[in-house]
């Protein structure tokens, strides 16, 4: 299951986030930060095609008996092999549509109304971007949804 079933989501709106998109879009496209700073470790089969892996094994390492990690991310100062491009200014993931579980579960994302995320996962991304000296995506701590024993799929933060 991944972190976006299990955690509530919320939305921040364009206008709080204090990394303003501009005409690009996406601040995720500028910044690179989650991929230069965690090691990114997947079940091994995500690495064999002949097990309907879609990681490219010459990017894949392995870690356990069990688990791989994407090749640069097992290391003091990580980087991606996958990652191009410049941290904070440009980047783009070689193997988007055929990334590892993790980053495809990871749950900071940006849509068109703002940035979509989890707690946990904001908590990270903040901290990436802050070993990089990033600024967080916005300006202000965001209220979590705090509702009795119901936490909704989606809140729209105001």
């Amino acid at each position: 299951m991944s972190a976006q079933e299990t955690q509530p989501l919320t939305v921040i709106p364009v206008a709080r986030m204090q990394t303003a998109p501009q005409s690009a879009g996406n601040p995720c496209l500028r910044c690179g930060a989650c991929c230069a700073h965690f090691r990114v470790s997947f079940y091994w089969a995500e690495a064999d095609p002949s097990r309907g892996g879609t990681v490219p094994a010459d990017l894949a390492e392995d870690l356990t008996p069990v688990l791989g990690c994407m090749k640069g991310t097992n290391q003091a100062h990580p980087r991606c092999a996958a990652l191009i491009g410049e941290i904070g200014r440009g980047v783009r993931c070689a193997i988007y549509e055929g990334r590892p579980s993790p980053c495809r579960e990871f749950g900071v994302e940006w849509t068109g109304e703002g940035l979509r995320f989890t707690p946990e996962d904001l908590a990270r991304c903040t901290q990436a971007r802050a070993a990089w000296g990033l600024p967080p995506l916005f300006d202000q701590p965001h209220p979590l949804p705090q509702l009795e024993g119901v936490t909704p799929p989606l809140k729209q933060a105001s």
